[in-house]
């Protein structure tokens, strides 16, 4: 683990800082988060609200954590345990990926390993064949994307929500039903079911329709872009084109007959 994390750096990945090796003890030190992890503020005894913006931030900052891993590192690593535990937050409540105890450096030799990782964040298709790979860590993301939008926990029936909302009134989705209440009001609900549909095309059952994790930095990178830049007004009217006609989103929703070399 020293090895490998001596060799990643990044703005969204924890930095060690130091390990110590003695009396057969094992010490790793990590730069200090002071805002703790994600899944502690979102279920912890402690647990505060986040506001859309923060939450937008965090998806903003752990996508890119992720896109260095899979696509910037050489060779590329596979995180193999995203979760919200995993997801750490500074004085500014940005976002770090941490823990990289289960990590690998992807190879292609078809071996395979036993079964590990979190329960709730696992992907269904490595459970089945034990191989896992980049979609792998997408559909983990995926989780993550629907925790922040629901406050729900994966270990407490968040996918039982999220399939129940797929199907939705009248064969139609509906993200409002499980979205996190202190989200209601205003605009927030249309960015929000933008968001959700790009998390549910992560969690896909089928690798090879999920998207790259670039493709979802792009896609949560527009959102937040316009979030930032355009009048409320004008933010409404074209997340409801986007929602309603997948404009902006097409490419992902075009790329689910992609498969790219090596997914």
């Amino acid at each position: 683990q020293v090895i490998l994390l001596s060799r990643l750096h990044h703005r969204n990945l924890v930095n060690l800082v130091g390990y110590c090796v003695e009396k057969g003890q094992h010490i790793l030190m990590y730069e200090y988060m002071s805002n703790g992890n994600l899944a502690t503020l979102l279920y912890g005894d402690n647990k505060r609200s986040l506001s859309w913006q923060e939450r937008l931030q965090i998806a903003h900052d752990v996508s890119h954590g992720i896109e260095y891993l899979h696509e910037g590192a050489v060779p590329p690593v596979i995180h193999r345990d995203l979760k919200s535990a995993n997801i750490l937050l500074d004085e500014s409540m940005r976002a770090k990926v941490a823990d990289f105890g289960l990590s690998k450096e992807e190879v292609f030799d078809g071996s395979k390993s036993g079964l590990k990782g979190t329960y709730g964040y696992m992907d269904p298709d490595y459970m089945s064949t034990n191989k896992f790979t980049k979609k792998s860590d997408v559909y983990s993301f995926g989780i993550i994307l629907f925790e922040l939008i629901t406050a729900i926990n994966p270990q407490q029936g968040l996918m039982e929500y999220i399939d129940l909302a797929a199907i939705g009134g009248e064969g139609k989705v509906d993200w409002d039903e499980i979205l996190d209440k202190n989200l209601l009001g205003g605009s927030i609900p249309e960015e929000a079911r933008v968001l959700a549909d790009v998390a549910y095309r992560c969690i896909n059952r089928s690798p090879r329709k999920r998207p790259w994790i670039s493709e979802v930095t792009q896609a949560i990178s527009r959102l937040r872009q316009r979030q930032m830049t355009l009048p409320r007004s004008e933010t409404r009217t074209v997340l409801r084109r986007i929602e309603y006609q997948h404009v902006e989103l097409s490419d992902l929703a075009g790329m689910k007959e992609l498969t790219p070399v090596g997914a």
